[in-house]
This record gives structure tokens, C-alpha cells and sequence, in this order.
């Protein structure tokens, strides 16, 4: 499966890269956080793992690790789901636009389980759900001018 999308926040790319890499700041915006802890000591970082609970709405609740395997401030991140059912990777990447910053977006990973066999219908609904997590991001990053 593979999930493309694109979006512009009114912020720079250095408070962009940054507000996303901060997991205190994950369950803000990614609203099927049910807690959020990152694992690996120190700021976000090249190597830097998370342990994310997740409850997506109609189905049962999950548990992941995540690690920043390209950390490229403030231009590049990639996650790599270590340990979880549904090992979809995320890459985005932060470009200057005017004053803010256009952020393009890549998921993709095989889905495991049951939810493999539903296809199109599978990649329409994490579509939504990311188009939902990265309105949430953008929307708190626009209401922090100050952050």
C-alpha cells in the first residue's frame, strides 16, 4: 500500500520538522494516541525510538515501536515501524514555500492480517485518517504562532 499526500502549514520547516519529530506533541495531532512514550533518552534524533498505544475508531486497540531511521532537520524524517501489526513506514519531507512550509507525505508498507484483503478500501481509509492527522498538525502548528 501506498498512501502520497500534500499540504501547506504557515509556519517555517525548522517549528514544522519540529513540532512532528516531538512525540509529547504526537498524540495532539495523531488524535488515535492513546499514549505516547519515547523510549530512547536525550531530544529527537537519528535512531530515536517511540512506543506508541493506538486505538483507531472501530477497531481494536495497538501497540508499536517507531524509530526515526532518516532524521534530516529540517528537511527530511522518516519513521520505521521496529514492532507492529501493520508495518507502514511514513517519510516526510519539509520544502520552504514562501513563509511556511509545504510538506509532502509518503506511507507505504505491505498490510498484514485481515485488512490486507480489503485493497482500495484499505488505502481509502488510512488515507482519511492521515489527511485527518495532518489537518489536526497543521491546525495546532497555525494556532502556535509563538512555538
Amino acid at each position: 500500500m501506498r498512501i502520497e499526500q500534500a499540504f501547506t502549514v504557515a509556519r517555517p520547516p525548522e517549528a514544522v520538522f519540529d513540532y512532528l519529530t516531538d512525540a509529547g506533541n504526537l498524540a495532539e495531532w495523531q488524535t488515535s494516541k492513546v499514549s505516547v512514550e519515547q523510549l530512547t533518552p536525550g531530544p529527537p534524533a537519528l535512531g530515536t525510538r517511540i512506543h506508541e498505544r493506538t486505538k483507531p475508531p472501530g477497531a481494536p486497540a495497538f501497540e508499536q515501536i517507531v524509530e526515526f531511521t532518516e532524521f534530516d532537520r529540517p528537511r527530511r524524517v522518516h519513521t520505521h515501524i521496529v514492532k507492529g501489526p501493520q508495518p507502514v513506514d511514513g517519510t516526510w519531507t519539509f520544502t520552504p514555500d514562501g513563509d511556511g512550509t509545504r510538506v509532502h507525505f509518503v506511507a507505504e508498507g505491505e498490510l498484514r492480517g485481515l485488512i490486507r484483503f480489503l485493497g482500495p478500501v484499505a488505502r481509502r481509509m488510512f488515507d482519511r485518517q492521515f489527511a485527518g492527522y495532518h489537518e489536526n498538525l497543521r491546525r495546532n502548528l497555525e494556532a502556535d504562532q509563538g512555538g
